[in-house]
């Protein structure tokens, strides 16, 4: 645990000084929760998403509040190509990097499984499955390389329990899952991989669900609500940091008992 005193003299407690961070899609939502703790924590960060203007917004933002190095890059995790450039972005500027969270996702609607195209499911695998896949190959080769790190997938209670109106997203998380063990085996010991399993969160994509139907819903969690943004930050913390340095190839479930709900 490192720590360091702030301006008053008093020592508090960061957990990720010195270390150096890439969020995919953390311009918003998880993503953005998750770099600003991180940031509060001590790290710089890269935050990356298909919008660069949101990315920047984020990172003056973020600079402005916690003092750390935040770089902005234009990224789309479903196009391979982005992804060698993300790579080589991030390496020109910090010579090692400590931490990757794979966040970013998309799940677009579909009214039945007969009308999902081969557009739609071809994009829905590539960022939320093939994206993550070649980030954790092209940071966690390099990781090894150095001696440490800590990658973080974002996954989603869908890939335990899916449901006709998620299903490709469903799929493609559950491949995820599988994604963090088989890297967890080949980049140990010096990487650990774990997964993030997300329920019900209040991001910008609530802003569009029927606030009845998910009230109802939520009635049968056992915590009777759907999380806020920071109540990821812990369970990320906690990965990211030493305090998980016995922890890799795991899944924390974090959805408010919507799991096992009856």
């Amino acid at each position: 645990m490192n720590k360091a005193d702030d301006e008053t003299g008093a020592v508090r407690d960061e957990p990720l000084l010195g270390r150096v961070a890439v969020i995919t899609g953390g311009s918003r939502g998880l993503g953005r929760s998750i770099a600003d703790a991180f940031a509060r924590a001590g790290a710089d960060l890269v935050i990356a998403s298909r919008n660069v203007d949101a990315c920047k917004q984020a990172a003056k933002e973020i600079m402005a509040t916690t003092g750390r190095t935040v770089v902005a890059s234009q990224c789309h995790v479903g196009t391979w190509s982005d992804l060698d450039r993300l790579t080589e972005t991030v390496y020109s500027h910090f010579a090692d990097v400590d931490i990757l969270v794979n966040n970013a996702g998309v799940s677009p609607l579909y009214p039945g499984l007969t009308q999902v195209g081969e557009t739609l499911f071809d994009k829905v695998v590539a960022v939320n499955f093939r994206g993550p896949f070649r980030l954790c190959a092209l940071f966690g080769e390099r990781m090894k390389a150095a001696g440490r790190g800590s990658i973080i997938n974002i996954s989603s209670t869908a890939s335990l329990y899916p449901t006709p109106r998620e299903l490709p997203y469903a799929a493609a998380k559950a491949a995820l899952n599988a994604v963090t063990i088989g890297f967890a085996r080949e980049l140990g010991p010096e990487v650990r991989v774990n997964t993030i399993i997300a329920g019900t969160f209040m991001t910008d994509i609530s802003k569009a669900w029927d606030p009845d139907v998910f009230a109802q819903r939520a009635a049968t969690f056992p915590l009777r609500r759907g999380g806020g943004p920071d109540e990821i930050v812990g369970a990320a913390l906690y990965f990211a940091s030493d305090a998980s340095s016995y922890t890799t190839g795991a899944s924390l479930v974090v959805d408010g008992g919507r799991s096992v709900a009856p």
